[in-house]
């Protein structure tokens, strides 16, 4: 565990792991305790001649190779909850047996790469503890969009218990600076914002953490994120939150700074764009340049309150960090100060042309709650229009079933008194439409908030999206599903498969 900053101390960025001769090799392991304050830690540590530290960032070039072998050492008493899951009649990848709370996976969650055995494989893989390392053997595809992307534990009925627990970490496609020269020869920081619940099933108050240390809390001084008059920085934010949808500000004496929009969910902007608020839903990510202040004033990096509807849970305004500006502020990730050549054109990113695609089929989908009685449980659905609402179940037959060369428009809405997240494995959807109205933005996303539903005589909000299903890579099957956690865990995701040619 590494967990040991104090209150009020410098955010200091995770030691970055970087590939060398176009492999990344590296090993975690996977260890739970808990806190003096009741608090559940699932830790995925990484050995280093100085002892552990927690969630490096990975850090790749287009076209490498990532080899991560997992080890799985949890030791917990605790395997009572969650979601029972019957995998008779499932191929097995990993370990046999029943998953339980120690059972372990990993998703590498925004890349587009295989979702077969011992790549991004979320269904079938299981890590058991005490068992030899799991490897996992991933190609990044010499045209992955550079950006930031993130990994965390996939275990279906227990993945909100070991994300809650701070099991998550960054990944990042090198080569950003060489799509947009405006992040050439900046500062880098990678911030992962973390959730903490003493419950995480039961709605009450909760923490937020940012690289580990926590924030937002009244009774000790906010982590300090430091710059130097006037700089300009590369800000890489990660949501690897349970559930809390963030939009995020930076303010000088309260007053919302223009912040210079980059990328989301790991896709390179089509065009920069300045705004003042950037709304990351729950595993969304947010890349963008933020400018100090001339001299040291109350400047604060804050995610302010959003209202998730009646059924939601409350996302609360926190302070993340406050902003100290000093001329001798340590740099974090070192500057890449040469100018970037050759440039990387946008044109040759993966899913650069969708927008110029004609779909081949429109899909419509839909968010949905049941309710057991006035006070009983509530159901979670995600549902192909025209067929039956169901919960997930790991031996399912997938739901959707498509192949290789197809480009789909689909149609998501949300009939729930709450806002839920969209998140769609191995592939970034364009979005075309919101509410039934063409976008400004046709930005790439791989997770999207839809609102809640305002009740009787109101629409239901929902988005378009273009769905590319053309590199053979992705041929299998995978999963789409929300993504705030417990919603998944108890059912909201369903299968898709996509057939080779």
């Amino acid at each position: 565990m590494s967990r040991t900053s104090t209150a009020g101390s410098v955010v200091e960025d995770a030691l970055s792991l970087n590939s060398v001769n176009g492999v990344l090799k590296a090993e975690l392991t996977i260890k739970h305790s808990v806190d003096t304050g009741g608090y559940n830690h699932y830790c995925l540590n990484y050995q280093t001649g100085k002892g552990e530290v927690e969630a490096p960032t990975l850090r790749l070039k287009q076209g490498d190779r990532l080899v991560l072998d997992e080890k799985d050492r949890i030791e917990s008493s605790d395997d009572s909850a969650g979601m029972e899951m019957d995998m008779s009649g499932m191929p097995v990848c990993g370990d046999t047996g029943t998953p339980t709370l120690s059972s372990t996976n990993m998703h590498f969650h925004g890349l587009n790469v295989s979702p077969n055995c011992h790549q991004d494989d979320v269904l079938t893989t299981l890590i058991q503890p005490n068992k030899p390392a799991f490897r996992f053997d991933i190609q990044i595809p010499k045209n992955e969009p550079p950006g930031l992307y993130w990994y965390h534990p996939h275990i279906h009925g227990f993945t909100e218990f070991q994300v809650n627990g701070g099991a998550a970490g960054a990944l990042v496609v090198e080569g950003m600076d060489k799509v947009r020269p405006e992040v050439a020869g900046l500062t880098e920081r990678v911030f992962v914002i973390r959730q903490q619940y003493l419950v995480p099933w039961v709605p009450g108050p909760y923490q937020l953490t940012i690289n580990y240390q926590l924030a937002g809390a009244p009774t000790f001084p906010n982590p300090i994120i430091q710059m130097k008059p006037n700089e300009k920085q590369f800000w890489r934010v990660a949501n690897a939150t349970i559930q809390d949808f963030m939009p995020l500000q930076v303010q000088f004496n309260g007053k919302a700074q223009k912040l210079q929009l980059i990328a989301l969910d790991g896709y390179p902007l089509a065009k920069p764009r300045f705004e003042d608020t950037i709304l990351v839903p729950p595993a969304g990510r947010a890349e963008f340049i933020v400018q100090a202040p001339p001299q040291d004033n109350e400047a604060i990096f804050i995610s302010l309150g959003y209202s998730t509807g009646p059924t939601g849970n409350p996302d609360i305004q926190q302070e993340l960090g406050k902003i100290k500006v000093s001329s001798d502020a340590n740099d974090g990730q070192p500057a890449k100060t040469a100018a970037p050549a050759p440039r990387i054109p946008m044109g040759s990113i993966k899913f650069a042309d969708l927008s110029k695609q004609k779909p081949t089929k429109l899909r419509k989908l839909y968010f949905s709650e049941e309710f057991g009685g006035t006070n009983g449980p509530i159901q979670f659905y995600i549902t192909v229009d025209g067929q039956k609402q169901k919960v997930f179940e790991a031996n399912e037959k997938p739901v959707i079933t498509t192949h290789v060369g197809a480009v789909e428009d689909w149609m998501v809405e949300n009939h729930a008194l709450e806002t839920h997240a969209f998140h769609m494995h191995q592939i970034h959807f364009l979005v075309t439409e919101v509410d039934g109205k063409p976008v400004k933005n046709q930005d790439l996303r791989d997770t999207i908030e839809i609102p809640f539903w305002e009740g009787p005589g109101h629409p239901y909000h929902s988005f378009k999206g273009r769905f590319d299903f053309r590199d053979p890579t992705i041929a299998g099957t995978f999963v789409f599903h929300c993504h705030i956690l417990l919603h998944e865990d108890l059912g909201m995701m369903h299968k898709i498969l996509v057939l080779p040619k």
